[in-house]
């Protein structure tokens, strides 16, 4: 197959999954109306695979067939910032709201097979195929894959092992020759509701006497056992005028409940090999957060752009602290994009042929994008000012004497009170309500914390080779390390 369509896409998830969405079961989530919005959003990458405007960019060729670019292996600086275009492209046509149905699961694939192969290659296991096999799979089927990582945890001071609940993380009850059975639960789980297949990997580390924890496979939305609890954030009726983004576009998440979930052995590709869950988990993650800050990009052009044209709606752009405030948001999404830049343009090629992304360069761009993220919202709130929360609704413009007199006095010489208060809807959506608070939470906890992208930074920063060099020039070294 390859490529497929949105309409080849949309009949695919017409598969019978236990989906509950506000407490009901949801028989047809293409029928849904709030999941519905999602599956249509998701169905964007699809649409551009088919666009000759991007075909070139969001397809590749191999072996005489076309796949979609996010199946493609990176071997090169080239094929990540080819991947970076792509969610890029995308997520503005999602308006700020990342597709993710190939992102994520690919990027759990290239973690995998690297993982897989350095298993393989130590305890003699067949994980690499596997990997490879649903690789080819989801490759030639153009499959939709979500990523179920973050365990529920229970109390974080304790380690899996320890907590009061054992099924606080995802756990081997049951092996057989045919295969393993888990119980337990994923949290916030990405486009699971709307994907065809779910991949499983570990969350953190795990310790001796933890092998049951350490588990990583993939299986089908709809498989027997596994439960979809769908969030309600963002959900609801939203006039598109007021909401411009989150009336069309939404991506949703879910608890996922694994309630004895059966997984056949050739779909298994960690099972208690406890030193190599660590690794796992950071392997996707150096993918991930490539992705991440890839789609971070538009959002941060739209609040650029948002406050270069309020400024000028408001006459107010020859202002020394407005032209202040513009310069810093020019110099906080460069920086971003520049890191970002970097990250592909220093990667390096690891086993099994796997070209990687630089770590420190992408937790340095994700690490600035998520603690400047708040700073560059309240100067744009402050460049907007209080109609961000106080605007009239469409409707009174559509009254004939209040319409009238509403156009006269919320006009100003540089906009019609019309496209005045378009922006001002699209300002007041990305920093003043329910989409604002989504993205601030991704900005702090999405792919990684704040904290995750220190510790990813300090240690991948070659310290040593700083205290060599103060060694030397102290004179109590002969020698630099260059």
């Amino acid at each position: 197959m390859g490529i497929r369509t949105a309409e080849e896409y949309i009949d695919s998830l017409r598969d019978g999954r236990k989906v509950m969405f506000r407490g009901k079961w949801v028989d047809d989530v293409t029928l849904h109306p709030e999941i519905r919005k999602a599956i249509d959003h998701a169905s964007i990458d699809f649409k551009l695979s088919d666009d000759p405007r991007w075909k070139d960019l969001f397809t590749y060729a191999e072996d005489g067939n076309i796949y979609s670019v996010f199946y493609k292996v990176p071997s090169s600086a080239s094929d990540l910032l080819q991947r970076k275009r792509a969610i890029e492209v995308a997520t503005t046509y999602g308006k700020t709201i990342v597709t993710l149905i190939h992102e994520i699961g690919s990027d759990a694939i290239f973690a995998l097979l690297r993982i897989a192969y350095l298993c393989d290659r130590k305890n003699g296991t067949s994980y690499f195929e596997r990997v490879k096999q649903f690789y080819e799979l989801a490759r030639d089927q153009d499959l939709a894959i979500a990523v179920a990582q973050t365990d529920a945890k229970g109390d974080r001071d304790k380690s899996p092992k320890e907590q009061p609940f054992e099924y606080h993380y995802l756990k081997i009850v049951k092996r057989t020759n045919e295969g393993i059975v888990v119980r337990g639960a994923k949290v916030h789980t990405s486009v699971s509701v709307n994907s065809n297949a779910i991949i499983v990997l570990p969350t953190r580390a795990m310790k001796d006497g933890e092998s049951a924890y350490a588990v990583s496979f993939w299986l089908w939305a709809n498989s027997p056992g596994l439960t979809l609890v769908a969030s309600p954030y963002l959900s609801g009726d939203r006039n598109g005028n007021e909401y411009p983004i989150s009336s069309k576009h939404k991506m949703f998440e879910t608890v996922t409940i694994f309630d004895d979930v059966f997984v056949p052995w050739e779909q298994v590709f960690l099972a208690g090999e406890t030193e190599f869950a660590g690794l796992l988990a950071l392997a996707f993650v150096d993918f991930h957060r490539f992705t991440a800050v890839s789609y971070k990009l538009p959002l941060l052009d739209a609040i650029l752009g948002c406050a270069n044209l309020i400024a000028r709606y408001n006459g107010i752009s020859n202002a020394a602290h407005v032209r202040e405030k513009i310069a810093r948001l020019i110099v906080y999404v460069q920086t971003v994009k520049s890191l970002l830049e970097a990250g592909a343009r220093a990667g390096h090629m690891e086993d099994p042929g796997i070209f990687v992304p630089d770590s420190v360069s992408v937790n340095l761009a994700k690490y600035h994008f998520a603690t400047n993220f708040h700073t560059a919202l309240r100067d744009l709130q402050d460049l907007t000012g209080g109609l961000l929360v106080t605007y009239p609704s469409p409707q009174d413009f559509e009254d004939n004497i209040v319409g009238e007199l509403l156009n006269k006095y919320l006009a100003t010489s540089y906009s019609s009170a019309k496209e005045r208060m378009q922006l001002i809807n699209l300002i007041s959506e990305l920093t003043a309500s329910d989409l604002s608070g989504y993205h601030s939470v991704l900005a702090v906890h999405a792919e990684g914390s704040i904290e995750a992208e220190k510790i990813a930074i300090t240690r991948g920063y070659d310290v040593d080779k700083a205290i060599a060099t103060s060694l030397y020039m102290a004179g109590i070294q002969d020698e630099p390390v260059l």
